[in-house]
């Protein structure tokens, strides 16, 4: 409704970007420099953080940028399930026949993983996300997915992605063995105020649009609404243009913020 209205060659705020147009805020910044060093030690990393931080997009963000030669990434986002859901869900992912017990799943994915690193030469790596899904269980057969040679190589490595309470499950008693093997965390927080404003701009400006469409005013009572979680400040932002079209404006004011708040919150 307010592209053309703003003159704007796509929707600016509903967009998936490639990698190379992310916003590099800070903390996808430090995200992404904890996911690096996460693959030169092969070992267990943890990411959390709030609905709409962008965990996923960090997490694309790395193995985009990885080579194809070098590096062998398996995405898992299913994370409900037993034991055994989990290995189908893993063996489908390498291209392997699914197996009808839990001690084969186990071993054919840990032959599998060798096999890449000892002979193809190359370095596995498994994504779990919305891994605050997972079961108990499910959790301890991940970390022994990582043992090789009595625990003295590391071949795979292993990225759980998941919302905040994973990081408090993780730090309870049933957990510690796997707790001790994580050796990088990183929650990923929201845009700062500071921030919020060069991202709508950014923005706006992949979308074909150099001017300031949102006032001082407004960044700040949308910074207020979201806490700069972007998924929240891409909505409210549609919500808000939206609004200011419907009003023939050519800025968004804090009043069509607050008629985007009012949609918003339906």
């Amino acid at each position: 409704m307010y592209q053309k209205h703003f003159a704007l060659n796509r929707y600016p705020f509903e967009h998936s970007l490639s990698p190379d147009q992310l916003f590099e805020s800070n903390t996808l910044m430090e995200a992404r420099a904890r996911l690096d060093h996460l693959l030169q030690l092969r070992g267990i990393g943890l990411i959390t953080g709030e609905a709409g931080s962008g965990k996923t997009t960090a997490c694309r963000q790395l193995t985009e940028s990885l080579h194809p030669g070098l590096y062998r990434v398996f995405y898992v986002p299913l994370s409900t399930g037993n034991v055994m859901d989990m290995y189908k869900s893993i063996a489908w992912e390498l291209g392997l026949p699914t197996e009808r017990n839990r001690a084969a799943a186990f071993r054919q994915i840990r032959t599998e993983v060798s096999r890449l690193t000892l002979e193809a030469k190359q370095r596995p790596v498994l994504i779990i996300d919305e891994a605050h899904h997972l079961r108990n269980d499910v959790l301890e057969d991940l970390r022994l997915l990582t043992n090789y040679a009595m625990d003295s190589d590391n071949r795979l490595c292993l990225i759980l992605v998941g919302l905040t309470e994973l990081r408090r499950r993780l730090s309870m008693a049933v957990h510690e063995s796997l707790s001790q093997r994580i050796v990088v965390r990183h929650h990923l927080g929201g845009l700062s105020r500071e921030e919020l404003g060069d991202y709508l701009r950014h923005r706006l400006r992949l979308a074909g649009c150099e001017l300031p469409l949102f006032e001082p005013p407004t960044i700040e009572a949308l910074f207020q609404a979201t806490n700069g979680m972007p998924r929240k400040v891409n909505r409210l932002a549609h919500y808000a243009l939206t609004s200011a079209a419907l009003a023939n404006a050519r800025t968004v004011t804090d009043e069509h913020m607050q008629a985007a708040l009012a949609e918003f919150d339906r």
